[in-house]
């Protein structure tokens, strides 16, 4: 399998159109449920091209925006130079190269499973405050819909890796064994996608694990892209449905 933090080198410009962003009720939630405050510095793990540290910064917090990845980090600090209370940081959950209990709080959104977790559990709790809390995040896509029931097969039917990568083997026993001794609550949002076609082939071409132009299968691919939206799309866009999956605790020293 391609090394985790490259694996996205060649699909920056895709990821910055077409990736969904994230309900901006998280971070009422934050404050309500993790206390989360004014004066908070927050490590965005993963952040690639910083989609949800764009919401904190938005809300005032100051954030470390921790990215292996050269090409997603430069698009994250184009995008997001303009917050005072950026520091983008050339790093990786199981090494983040922040200082000891530095922040009060990590989010890691579309990342986490990505990262080796025992090496990612040890770095977490180093740069947090004693007390401090770890937010995972995942807009997870639905298939609800003819359409989305259509566009979930042909991802299946042409992913370049086999099993079909992704964010669902990360089920409620993983995430109880990183949160102990300590717990995790969960709440979910409602989010979603209205794409043009460009949208939708920017979405599909996002993601890490489906063919580019130079592979084989491709042209195949955009055809049948190009069907299932002219069967679906309703006044020249389709709707891609999310439910946003919000896992928040404090984490406890083992």
């Amino acid at each position: 399998m391609k090394d985790p933090t490259a694996r996205f080198s060649d699909r920056v410009d895709y990821y910055v159109q077409s990736r969904p962003g994230y309900p901006a009720a998280i971070i009422p939630l934050l404050v309500q449920e993790c206390s989360l405050s004014r004066g908070w510095t927050v490590a965005d793990v993963g952040s690639g091209t910083g989609i949800f540290s764009r919401l904190l910064l938005e809300h005032g917090y100051r954030v470390f925006a921790v990215e292996p990845n050269p090409e997603m980090r430069a698009a994250a600090e184009k995008a997001l130079g303009g917050h005072g209370g950026l520091v983008s940081v050339d790093g990786k959950a199981e090494s983040t190269t922040l200082s000891s209990q530095s922040v009060q709080m990590i989010t890691s959104a579309q990342a986490f499973h990505w990262f080796d977790r025992p090496q990612t559990r040890l770095e977490f709790e180093r740069i947090l405050v004693p007390g401090g809390w770890v937010v995972l995040i995942w807009n997870k896509r639905l298939a609800d819909t003819p359409f989305q029931l259509e566009y979930a097969d042909l991802l299946k039917r042409f992913s370049k890796e086999r099993p079909f990568v992704g964010y669902d083997d990360i089920g409620a026993e993983e995430l109880k064994a990183f949160y102990s001794p300590g717990a995790y609550r969960r709440q979910e949002f409602n989010n979603f996608q209205d794409l043009d076609f460009d949208g939708l082939k920017g979405r599909l071409l996002s993601a890490s694990y489906m063919p580019v132009a130079a592979d084989l299968e491709y042209g195949e691919m955009m055809m049948e892209l190009s069907d299932i939206f002219a069967r679906h799309a309703r006044s020249g866009a389709v709707r891609l449905s999310y439910r946003t999956q919000v896992f928040f605790g404090r984490f406890v020293a083992g």
